[in-house]
């Protein structure tokens, strides 16, 4: 049986995509079957998991309309050792389009139950607005991983973010709950990213990830070659410190 997570949060430019896809490579290098699904109409995910969106044949937005299954849409990436099931601009439309059709909050869920025993794991991307494309993902998921960055706007997009949770929690989604917060982009010299950590584990304790992900240079440059950090320069401090990510992922999925 998978297990479904949405990277999300409400606010940009936290690192949703950087963590999606070098969590997948992650999962994948030590033995996890994983399926990265782009809920992004940009497409980031998909390019920076080295497959084209302007070759996609079919894409999440085929999946999310049933003209597609999973299985038919998604590809193997070589290079990064798991599936991905691509975005493109085909996706804005899928917003319009689910708002006359039935179940048009569970589409994903549905799609992703025929390949639930293909995987060990299934992440999602999603983008950083609630829309119904992020409600499609918060339906289909187990939990939430939330990136943020110690910053004192994270914290507030935080508490929106955790509101948004209860409410798909009571009303849809009655196995949703937030996984852990992945602190991201980190850089211990400063002191008020220090004091936000220190915040952060106070007030969330366990839920608070032990893994720390750096700012990083090279998990920068790594989309400008559609790679993930973790195969692009697996010896980078970023890459290791995803690779420790994905390993405590596995153990705490094991405790739950």
């Amino acid at each position: 049986m998978s297990k479904i997570f949405c990277i999300a949060n409400q606010k940009g430019g936290v690192g949703k995509t950087t963590t999606t896809v070098n969590l997948a490579a992650g999962l994948a290098k030590i033995g996890q079957r994983v399926l990265m699904v782009d809920l992004d109409p940009q497409g980031n995910a998909t390019m920076g998991s080295g497959v084209d969106k302007r070759t996609l044949s079919l894409s999440v937005y085929d999946v999310l309309l049933e003209s597609a299954s999973v299985r038919e849409a998604a590809v193997l990436s070589e290079k990064c050792g798991y599936h991905v099931l691509g975005a493109n601009r085909d996706l804005a439309g899928a917003e319009v389009e689910l708002v006359e059709v039935e179940r048009r909050e569970k589409r994903l869920k549905q799609a992703l139950a025929e390949v639930d025993a293909d995987f060990d794991f299934v992440l999602i991307d999603c983008p950083p607005s609630l829309s119904m494309l992020t409600l499609n993902g918060l339906c289909s998921a187990h939990g939430v991983i939330v990136p943020m960055q110690c910053e004192y706007f994270a914290l507030e997009g935080l508490t929106d973010l955790v509101n948004t949770i209860k409410q798909v929690h009571a009303n849809l989604n009655k196995d949703l709950q937030i996984i852990g917060l992945l602190r991201v982009m980190y850089d211990p010299r400063i002191t008020l990213q220090q004091q936000v950590s220190d915040q952060l584990k106070a007030h969330f304790a366990d839920k608070v990830f032990d893994t720390v992900i750096p700012r990083n240079v090279r998990l920068a440059e790594a989309p400008s070659y559609g790679l993930p950090g973790v195969v692009f320069d697996p010896s980078a401090r970023g890459s290791q410190a995803f690779l420790a990510f994905a390993s405590e992922m596995v153990q705490r999925i094991q405790r739950m």
